[in-house]
C-alpha cells in the first residue's frame, strides 16, 4: 500500500482566453493528482488528508473512489475546500493563485497509525507550507521514516504561499534526512538553491528532477547519473504532469519491490532509464489533456 498524504483542491481551470473565460472546476491538488494516478496505475493506494463536507469535497472524494484509492484516513471538516485558480501560458505550464484561508485541508492532524500494510508514504506541495497542517505532515514523515518506510518527497514550490523564502528552505534541508526518494522540477530547484548532490549528502538516496519536456534525470548516492528525454507530446496543459512522474516513479518501484534505500542503490542504468521512460510516457499523456487527468494503466504499457 503506497499513501499519499496532502492536500486535496479544486483547479478552476481557463476553458479559453481572458480572465473570466469558462473557469472549468477540475479535481486537484499535488498529493490528490499523485493518489488518483497512482490508483489508475494499479497500485493499491491510500490518501491521507483532511477533506471538506462541501459539494467540491464529495466530489474529490468521489475522484479517489474512481480510481480505487483507499479513503478510510481521510478527515474531514466543515470548513470549505481550498480553490486554486490557473493561468495557462502559451507553453502549456500553468501558474496559480489560491484561496486558502480557512479551509479544510489546513487542520489536518497526523494520524496514531498509517493503513495496514504501509510501504510507502508521498508528501508535497502545499501541504507542507500552510500551517497548521503543515507541521502535522512534517511529523507524519518524520514517524513514517524512522519506522522505515519509504518515503518521497516532491516539494512542489507554490512560491505564491510562502511568505519566508529564507524560512522555508531552511526547513526544506531539514526533511531531507527523513526522504528516501527526492522529485523535484529544475525550477523548484533554481529556486531552492541547492544541488542534487548537496540534497543527496542530507538524507535521501535517489534525487530525480523533471526537464520539462527534455525529459527526467535521477542522480543518486553512488555518484551515478542518468537522463532519458522527454516524450514528444501536444501539450494541452502541464497540469499534473509532475504528479503522473511521482505516481509512475513510486509504482514502477513498487513492482521491482525497490521501496528501500538499498533496493534503489541496486536498480543500475538499466533499471533506472525503465523507470525514467515510463514516468516520462505517463506525464506526456496527462499533458495531452486538459487539467490534471492522469493516464490509466492500458495508456501507458507495462512496466
Amino acid at each position: 500500500m503506497i499513501v499519499v498524504a496532502g492536500e486535496a483542491l479544486i483547479d478552476l481551470v481557463p476553458q479559453e482566453a481572458g480572465a473570466l473565460a469558462g473557469l472549468d472546476p477540475r479535481r486537484g491538488g499535488g498529493p490528490y493528482n499523485t493518489a488518483v494516478a497512482l490508483g489508475r496505475l494499479g497500485s493499491p493506494a491510500a490518501f491521507c488528508s483532511r477533506v471538506s463536507s462541501d459539494a467540491f469535497g464529495e466530489a474529490l472524494l468521489d475522484g479517489l473512489r474512481e480510481a480505487n484509492v483507499d479513503v478510510a484516513s481521510v478527515q474531514r471538516g466543515t470548513e470549505p475546500t481550498t480553490l486554486a485558480v490557473a493561468s495557462i501560458g502559451a507553453d502549456g505550464s500553468a501558474r496559480y493563485s489560491f484561496y486558502v484561508e480557512g479551509t479544510a485541508d489546513r487542520l489536518f492532524s497526523a494520524p496514531d497509525e498509517l493503513p495496514a500494510g504501509t510501504t510507502a508514504v508521498s508528501f508535497g506541495t502545499c501541504s507542507l507550507i500552510l500551517e497548521p497542517g503543515a507541521s502535522a505532515y512534517e511529523e507524519l514523515m518524520r514517524v513514517a521514516s524512522a519506522r522505515g518506510v519509504f518515503t518521497a518527497l516532491d516539494p512542489n514550490i507554490r512560491s505564491v504561499l510562502i511568505a519566508d523564502a529564507d524560512a522555508y528552505r531552511a526547513r526544506f534541508k531539514s526533511w531531507l534526512p527523513s526522504v528516501s526518494l527526492l522529485k523535484l522540477s529544475e525550477e523548484d530547484a533554481d529556486w531552492l538553491g541547492g544541488t542534487p548532490r548537496e540534497w543527496l549528502a542530507s538524507g535521501p538516496a535517489a534525487v530525480v528532477v523533471t526537464r520539462g519536456g527534455d525529459g527526467l534525470t535521477v542522480f543518486t548516492r553512488d555518484g551515478a547519473e542518468y537522463a532519458v528525454p522527454g516524450e514528444r507530446v501536444d501539450v494541452v496543459d502541464t497540469i499534473g504532469a509532475g504528479d503522473t512522474v511521482n505516481a509512475a516513479l513510486l509504482h514502477g518501484l513498487a513492482a521491482r519491490d525497490a521501496l528501500s534505500a538499498t533496493a534503489l542503490a541496486g536498480l543500475g542504468a538499466d533499471g533506472w532509464s525503465e523507470l525514467l521512460r515510463y514516468a516520462a510516457r505517463a506525464a506526456a499523456i496527462t499533458c495531452s489533456r486538459a487539467g490534471a487527468e492522469p493516464p490509466y494503466a492500458y495508456e501507458v504499457g507495462a512496466f
